[in-house]
């Protein structure tokens, strides 16, 4: 699972830095930034809640 959320936040990352580097696809930047920021949201959530049980 953890591996897994590495290779999402790894992924959107990318997808980030190559929409910012091509000016016509400065959309693609914002759409990896919140898919990056879900995933990493998504997976502390996830995380905390095995901890605890």
């Amino acid at each position: 699972m953890i591996y897994l959320l590495i290779v999402l936040l790894a992924l959107w990352l990318i997808v980030s830095i190559v929409g910012f580097a091509i000016k016509g696809l400065i959309w693609l930047a914002f759409v990896g930034i919140v898919l990056f920021l879900a995933t990493a949201i998504i997976g502390i959530i996830r995380r905390r809640s095995r901890t605890r049980t």
